[in-house]
């Protein structure tokens, strides 16, 4: 199971309502990269693929492909709003190692 907080699913809520194209969901995959190995990508789209796993969450649909999905498992996923920036981080207990920025893991 992947979470969201409150704080990212209003922020995922307010990014499907301003979006151009209509969204279905919000799409969050693993890729290989980033300074510690993998890295997490994260966008909004209109619907999930055939093999997607999907989570509901308070009405916001959350799209995850297997392979990404035994990597993110029990992770929650925040909004955070701070003077050095705003973003998404990502408490994944997957993850023996990180990179400085949050954005990859080992």
């Amino acid at each position: 199971m992947i979470n969201l907080t409150p704080s990212a699913l209003n922020a995922v809520r307010s990014a499907i309502a301003g979006a151009a194209n209509p969204a279905g969901g919000l799409r969050i995959s693993v890729d290989a990269g980033g300074c510690a190995g993998y890295k997490y990508s994260m966008g909004l789209t209109g619907a999930a693929e055939p093999e997607d796993t999907v989570i509901d969450h308070d009405g916001v649909k959350v799209f995850v492909d297997t392979k990404s999905h035994e990597l993110l498992d029990g992770t929650t996923i925040d909004f955070v709003v701070a003077l050095e920036g705003s973003g998404f981080t990502f408490d994944n207990p997957n993850a023996k190692s990180a990179c400085g920025c949050g954005k990859s893991f080992g």
